[in-house]
């Protein structure tokens, strides 16, 4: 697939009663459209601009040859979840039960025309502005994810959370 690709996010809540069976139905899409379709757990991004970053991130790492993980959707996923170590980067994936999710597709306009239908089949679309916002409800979740400490917290801010976020999706790049 070459590189002059279009990028489209669609947020929404999904019911997942097997993860395994949800997967197979989103690569199904994605590879009868051509396009690559990543979903994350909504509830671990701290805001637009964490989500917007790891995926340019990812997407330079990419067009550099410097990505760890071969295939695009999981690179994505490593550095939206600021690990390094791609088994540890499916922490932030979608699971099992009931999911605010977001869902990064990459492609040629058209073909994500078609997979963006497909997908709003299976979800309960909502705006991304909605559901990516950093809320106070996301704190705990986000704290344990990013392994971000009281310490920072006192240092920095509460308010500063998302920008400590930003920061580990930072160090994604530099320690191999």
């Amino acid at each position: 697939m070459e590189m002059q690709r279009e990028i489209q996010v669609i947020c929404g809540t999904v019911s997942i009663p097997k993860l395994s069976d949800f997967l197979k139905t989103i690569n199904s899409i994605a590879s009868e459209n051509d396009v690559i379709i990543q979903g994350l757990n909504a509830d671990l991004i701290a805001g637009e601009r964490h989500l917007h970053y790891a995926l340019g991130k990812a997407l330079k790492a990419i067009a550099a040859g410097r990505n760890i993980a071969k295939d695009p959707g999981i690179e994505i996923m490593r550095y939206a979840s600021g690990e390094r170590q791609i088994e540890r980067s499916f922490s932030i994936g979608l699971h099992k039960g009931e999911n605010n999710a977001v869902f990064v597709l990459l492609g040629k306009m058209d073909n994500l025309v078609l997979a963006l239908s497909a997908l709003r089949k299976l979800i309960l679309e909502k705006p991304c502005s909605e559901l990516l916002a950093y809320s106070n409800s996301k704190k705990e979740k986000i704290l344990s994810q990013f392994g971000i400490s009281n310490a920072e917290i006192e240092a920095s801010g509460e308010e500063h959370i998302p920008e400590l976020v930003i920061e580990r999706v930072a160090l994604a790049d530099f320690v191999k």
